[in-house]
């Protein structure tokens, strides 16, 4: 069941993260708006709170709003992530304006030049985005704490490993046992795709 619940929040939260970070991106490197530098500073700008600070206020928000003890009060909180927001910008600010100017001349609509065109050519960003994201998702911690650490059928898999560490006696073979099952998806993630990773960076910073 915890493997499960994590495969779900990595593959849900991974998709969410994708779709919601590339629409802002697409918006803030290829349009033009009032208070468009201040929208992205303010973005910039929370990469710099530490994610501790905002702990109490995240509770609060999932028990409002009734998310507390499912998956989705650790799914939706993280769907948009300012790192994200960043990469895909950066690259996107590459993509020459002359061919989507040139796809609405052609009458294409604002979400045919975003998912025909922007997306396919941002696709080595959005690879390393995505393979940071299931990194990051699957090893998450302090989240799945806050928000569904009172329903043990919606825990994920690094919730699990805490339940074999108890206040007189820890099941340390068991422990082990799952740590190496719960290594096994991230790892396999990194090896075979490590270098979309390095290129995508690679590729927002230069770019």
């Amino acid at each position: 069941t915890c493997f499960t619940n994590s495969v779900l929040v990595t593959t849900i939260a991974t998709a969410l993260t994708l779709l919601i970070n590339s629409m802002a991106a697409f918006a803030l490197a290829k349009y033009k708006f009032r208070g468009q530098v201040l929208f992205f500073v303010i973005i910039l700008a929370t990469l710099m709170v530490p994610p501790t600070i905002t702990l109490v206020g995240l509770f609060k928000a999932i028990n409002a709003t009734g998310l507390s003890g499912s998956i989705w009060g650790v799914i939706i909180p993280g769907a948009a992530t300012p790192t994200g927001v960043f990469l895909l910008r950066q690259y996107m600010l590459s993509i020459p304006d002359e061919l989507i100017e040139a796809a609405r001349m052609d009458a294409a609509s604002e979400w045919k030049v975003y998912w025909r065109i922007v997306l396919p050519l941002a696709l080595p960003a959005i690879a390393a985005l995505a393979i940071l994201s299931v990194i990051w998702r699957w090893n998450d911690l302090i989240l799945p704490m806050v928000a569904i650490a009172t329903t043990k059928e919606a825990y994920t898999i690094q919730l699990c490993l805490l339940e074999f560490r108890g206040e007189h006696l820890s099941q340390e073979h068991f422990r082990l046992a799952m740590t190496m099952v719960s290594l096994v998806p991230a790892t396999l993630v990194f090896v075979f795709l490590q270098k979309y990773i390095t290129t995508g960076i690679a590729n927002t910073g230069l770019k």
